[in-house]
């Protein structure tokens, strides 16, 4: 296996009748010039992109297969939805910081629910733990070829609805998904990384040159909190992403009630971080740029999501 436009266009039919073809809307934005295209993954089954890379990974499965994943929620409830949709049994490890709201929409897909350890990285360990004991099948958030595949069908689906990007926001936690992105442009649309300041494992890992441990904090780390970025996916970032920006929890939070406010559009704040880099202008477009970004989750609580309008 490999990760290339050849096997994301294989992935791309092998998920079709699973996967919605989320909607892509144009919003205007003071001080830029083109009006941005926001692909709306959040409108994906189990609120994220992560169903793409699920759905990849366990149609290959025989039914009634035991899979086992670790996240910080949006992977987790992916790999359940997935798991139901296809007949499979899942168990989730999730760590002690994920939200009760991924936690429940885990739940609601029928899997059994793991919450032990302070951070993904030790949901992790306790995953790899029960994948030796048991024998399950482990599904990972980013650092697998059929995840980075499934994930990469997204950035096919948003060429072929908007052929004209010049450059497309990606958030960043694990990597799976710019991993998959730029594996599908391939240079020919400029992909950037967004990234919180406190959780910056791209960042960190093409200015040493070789992925390295950061310690991730922060608004969204229940979303982009991985302490690592994967080492499938460095190559093609080194290789594809033209750089990574840095913004603030502020400037995410600015991003989530933008998107209520332009297009009523309810966003965790992983899924709002791509967006914040242009409303921060983090990221700068040139004249005439059409820039497009990844709305890429929506799995948060009505009541979480009401304090930032108080």
């Amino acid at each position: 296996m490999t990760v290339d436009r050849d096997s994301i266009a294989r992935a791309a039919h092998r998920i079709a009748s699973h996967v919605r073809r989320t909607p892509v809307v144009d919003v205007a934005i003071a001080g830029i010039d083109r009006p941005v295209t926001l692909k709306l993954e959040l409108l994906q089954h189990s609120g994220s992109f992560k169903a793409r890379g699920a759905f990849n990974t366990l149609a290959a499965l025989p039914g009634g297969s035991l899979v086992t994943a670790a996240s910080g929620g949006n992977h987790g409830a992916a790999v359940a939805f997935a798991a139901q949709h296809l007949g499979h049994r899942a168990r989730i490890f999730v760590p002690e910081i994920s939200s009760p709201a991924k936690v429940a929409r885990i739940a609601s897909y029928g899997a059994e629910i793991v919450q032990k350890g302070a951070n993904y990285s030790e949901a992790l360990a306790l995953c790899q733990n029960h994948m030796a004991e048991s024998g399950a099948i482990g599904v990972h958030a980013y650092d697998a070829e059929s995840t980075l595949q499934g994930q990469g069908t997204l950035a096919r689906e948003f060429e072929d609805q908007t052929p004209d990007l010049d450059t497309v926001l990606v958030a960043v936690g694990g990597g799976g998904l710019i991993g998959g992105i730029a594996a599908w442009f391939q240079g020919r649309t400029r992909v950037v990384g967004v990234e919180p300041g406190s959780c910056n494992t791209l960042h960190a890992a093409l200015a040493a040159g070789t992925p390295v441990d950061v310690k991730p904090s922060g608004l969204a780390t229940d979303s982009l909190g991985a302490s690592r970025v994967g080492e499938l996916m460095f190559p093609i970032a080194r290789a594809h992403v033209e750089k990574v920006v840095l913004v603030g929890d502020e400037d995410i939070r600015n991003a989530q009630r933008h998107l209520w406010r332009s297009a009523q559009l309810v966003s965790e704040p992983g899924g709002a971080a791509a967006l914040a880099a242009l409303l921060s202008g983090t990221y700068r477009p040139e004249k005439d740029e059409r820039v497009g970004v990844i709305v890429c989750g929506a799995n948060t609580s009505m009541d979480v999501f009401g304090q930032l309008f108080k």
